[in-house]
């Protein structure tokens, strides 16, 4: 049941940045890095928390994402095994985060 929530959240995280959608070509590892960017900067840039919590709020089970956060660029860059990364950054306080 927990794995089903985490594939739903993973795909209405997905949903949420601008331009035209994105195509996963049903890559799990690729989404979740680009899940753990944009949630680890809305974390950060626009709910204002601490890195320490933001790891933990982002962290998944299984915990794929490693995330590097970039404050002084206001942006988060995730890798998951090392093939797969993305980045987010944060654009103002009507936009939030969004994807690279």
């Amino acid at each position: 049941m927990r794995a089903l929530f985490v594939v739903a959240a993973l795909g209405l995280a997905g949903c949420a940045s601008e331009g035209p959608p994105r195509l996963y070509d049903q890559n799990d590892m690729e989404l979740a890095a680009a899940n753990g960017a944009r949630m680890g900067c809305s974390c950060l840039f626009v709910m204002e928390r601490d890195e320490e919590y933001c790891r933990a709020w982002v962290k998944a089970s299984p915990n794929v994402a490693k995330l590097r956060f970039d404050s002084a660029r206001k942006r988060v860059e995730a890798s998951v095994f090392i093939s797969f990364a993305a980045t987010a950054h944060y654009v103002d306080d009507q936009v939030g985060c969004v994807l690279e």
